[in-house]
């Protein structure tokens, strides 16, 4: 048994790179090891800036020999195919074997592959996986054909066993394999020679590298937070900078710096992003909140503690923070002269989509899809419009052109500079939320409503010109979109015929600007005004009057009254009826999008998908609140014990009847008659069932699933004792048909609650 120890040494790997390059490394090599013959009893890889590195415990010194046996054809067959084996096998004809077989005679080929010492086959797999490393990027520097993320110095590459370390030998492109690396590229830039994994970590600690990035991370952390609270201070937790970081250097050294009394005043995530983007520094504030001081992290000690480093450092800081004051000073500036709408004005010279319009239409289509919603979440209608229609302004600003990620953030802040309430400055900030299956979901009306128009919106308007996803594309996060409105939808619990406002919303999208021609078309020759659709709102009850029709009954009936029609209404009529025909399959098709997002919602709670295929209606309306009370009933009911009989006895009862029904060619869809019952427990099961069908039309007339599901469990008993004491294909033919539709009375009882057909067991 040996241990393995490889370095590749180079320039500087990017930090983002390095984690998934160091995993990459143990990968190829581990996998082409085994699959060479070699066995090993574990495997680690590391990264810092200049190095990837993997050691390997317990590897064994060669690969076992293999004995393959093949057969071959017939000794009696046509050459063409004995010689077509020979060459599968690179043997020779007197090198195979005759041997006796069902059919005759027939070659065999004896193959022995010798084993293989470990340097053999850790040289070749060592070489593959440098000439084919996945980098995301990668470069070719000098004469040679090699590729690397930068520029490769050195390859380390030694076995260690009992009787010390010898090198594997390895040349790729001049850069031959070795037992030496480097430390630290200013503090211990020497040659340091190498014998084991950890004679190697331990000296390159003593030279200044520190090789393991989460014990780098810890540093950094560590001797952070220490310097902040000794202040009364504490770091602004980061953790993708922390990793960031601790792939910049290889010698960590926290130093802790002032920010300029002339920028304390910026808010303070534009100072913690701007520190943060620019100069990878931690943001260190007060007990208040405020951002103080700063924390950048250098690559090595000085003679001056970093005095040094944090004066030039301070330079740049000031450079970059005059011009986020300068960026906010002007933005506020745009806010006193011309407030948030006149901030906005811009966006309409922006395209949201070439098929969608402008950023500008988008939000006059928010603003008037969030006045229709703001009843149903509970909010202001009025506070609604208004903050829809600034929400989206600071895309204009300065601020968010700068740090794109501020966006919403600085739209409350500039929302409150301007005065306006603060619900409407929160829905700035909120209404993109939530942005993942993580995220927060915003809880004031207002914001809730301003969100759910946002999406949607998006939704409708992506689905009206056919930019579905599609496998595992959504170019336009769409599915997290329909996954933020439903979480919106369950955490307000706004009930609504979601259908019907896809149409609407589709409607609208599909018809664009025309709409307005058409409407006022239509309205002018037929008289009625019942068809006009305005284009800055979006009315549910008008567009659902003209959805009701395949085409509007007064404009069929005046086409025909009237031969001398113009042409252009014709086509403006038919092209109507096309929008229409085309919405009724978008909103349907949309609808079950939003039933399959809601379905990885809920398994994601723990709820099996075959109860929530169960509990959803075949005609669904789209009320999500009530569909998802319905399925949590359903699977607490079927966790109990009654839950579980209860589906038994269903799925009983319903194999007999389809079995039946299919054998006699008929349904038995009757009302049985309680007077044909013969026995005690067919009579129970019929009083159990006059009882219980008006318990559970009052409790799903009020929505009490639970109450409904416990009514239905009062059936466990009386349906128990029925088919234990009843024969269901009696000889006497009325007795059968009245049993049979007796399950279907009960099939149809259960279909009230669910289709307990889907579930599974």
């Amino acid at each position: 048994m040996s241990d393995l120890l490889i370095e590749l040494f180079s320039e500087e790997i990017p930090a983002r790179m390095q984690a998934k390059a160091a995993d990459d490394l143990r990968r190829l090599m581990t996998d082409g090891m085994v699959e060479a013959g070699l066995t090993y009893g574990g495997a680690a890889a590391f990264a810092t800036p200049r190095r990837l590195t993997l050691a390997v415990e317990g590897l064994t010194d060669e690969s076992p020999t293999v004995r393959e046996e093949r057969k071959g054809p017939r000794t009696d067959a046509p050459e063409k195919a004995l010689a077509g084996f020979l060459r599968s096998t690179g043997l020779t004809k007197d090198q195979l074997e005759v041997r006796d077989d069902k059919k005759g005679q027939v070659y065999f080929a004896v193959i022995e592959k010798p084993g293989r010492p470990a340097a053999q086959i850790v040289a070749e797999t060592l070489e593959s996986t440098i000439r084919n490393f996945p980098w995301p990027k990668s470069m070719r520097w000098g004469s040679g054909s090699l590729r690397w993320v930068r520029p490769l110095h050195s390859i380390l590459a030694i076995l260690t066993d009992e009787e010390g370390a010898q090198v594997v030998p390895l040349d790729i492109d001049g850069i031959a394999s070795g037992d030496t690396t480097r430390g630290h590229r200013f503090m211990a830039p020497d040659t340091i020679k190498v014998t084991s994994f950890e004679d190697y970590a331990s000296k390159l600690k003593r030279a200044h590298v520190i090789l393991d990035a989460k014990e780098r991370a810890d540093i950094i952390w560590g001797e952070a937070t220490n310097m902040a609270f000794a202040q009364g201070l504490e770091i602004v937790e980061d953790k993708g900078l922390l990793a960031e970081v601790a792939g910049l250097v290889e010698w960590p050294v926290p130093l802790m710096g002032s920010i300029g009394e002339q920028f304390l005043d910026l808010p303070p995530e534009v100072l913690q992003t701007s520190m943060k983007e620019h100069q990878k520094f931690f943001s260190v504030r007060d007990h208040a909140g405020k951002i103080v001081k700063y924390v950048t992290v250098a690559n090595r000690t000085t003679a001056d503690d970093g005095t040094t480093i944090l004066a030039g450092n301070g330079k740049v800081l000031t450079a970059r923070l005059s011009d986020a004051k300068f960026f906010w000073e002007n933005d506020l500036q745009t806010v006193r002269e011309r407030g948030l709408q006149g901030m906005a004005a811009p966006l309409a010279n922006v395209t949201f989509h070439n098929k969608l319009g402008s950023q500008a239409e988008r939000i006059a289509r928010i603003a008037a899809l969030a006045r229709e919603i703001a009843p149903l979440v509970g909010a202001d209608a009025d506070m609604a419009e208004q903050a829809a229609q600034i929400a989206k302004a600071d895309l204009s600003s300065e601020m968010v052109y700068e740090f794109p990620e501020l966006q919403g953030l600085m739209g409350r802040y500039y929302a409150e500079a301007a005065g306006l309430p603060q619900e409407v400055a929160n829905a700035a900030q909120y209404h993109y939320s939530p942005l993942g299956p993580s995220d927060d979901v915003p809880r004031e009306p207002v914001s809730v409503a301003v969100a759910l128009a946002d999406k949607l919106d998006t939704l409708t308007g992506f689905w009206a010109i056919d930019e579905k996803p599609t496998g595992s594309k959504d170019p336009y996060a769409l599915r997290r979109a329909a996954l933020g409105v439903i979480r919106l939808i369950l955490s307000s619990g706004a009930r609504n015929n979601w259908e019907g406002l896809f149409l609407a919303l589709i409607f609208a999208h599909l018809s664009g600007r025309k709409v307005l021609d058409v409407a006022a078309e239509l309205e002018s020759e037929t008289g009625e005004a019942s068809v006009t659709l305005k284009r800055s709102e979006v009315i549910q009850s008008e567009v659902k009057k003209i959805m009701s029709l395949d085409v509007p009954d007064l404009v069929l009936s005046a086409l025909q009254a009237d031969r001398d029609r113009t042409a252009n209404a014709r086509e403006n009529i038919i092209l109507l009826k096309g929008w229409m025909d085309t919405t009724r399959v978008e909103a349907s098709n949309l609808l079950s999008f939003f039933a399959d997002r809601l379905k990885v919602h809920l398994r994601a709670e723990g709820i099996r998908h075959d109860v929530i295929d169960a509990a959803l209606p075949e005609n669904w309306d789209g009320d999500i609140v009530l569909l998802v009370n319905r399925v949590r009933a359903l699977q607490a009911f079927l966790d109990t014990e009654d839950g579980a009989n209860l589906l038994a006895a269903y799925t009983r009862a319903s194999n007999i009847l389809r079995a039946e029904e299919a054998k006699d060619g008929v349904e038995y869809s009757l009302d049985p008659n309680p007077d044909l019952a013969e026995n005690d427990s067919e009579k129970a099961l019929f009083a159990a069932l006059d009882v219980t069908d008006p318990q559970i039309d009052a409790g799903l007339a009020a929505e009490d699933f639970a109450a409904a599901m416990a009514a239905i469990a009062a059936l466990r008993g009386p349906l128990d004792a029925y088919f234990e004491a009843t024969l269901i294909n009696s000889d006497n033919q009325i007795i059968r048909r009245n049993r049979l539709c007796l399950l279907n009375r009960i099939r149809t009882l259960f279909a009230r609650i669910a289709d307990f057909g889907r579930i599974e067991g």
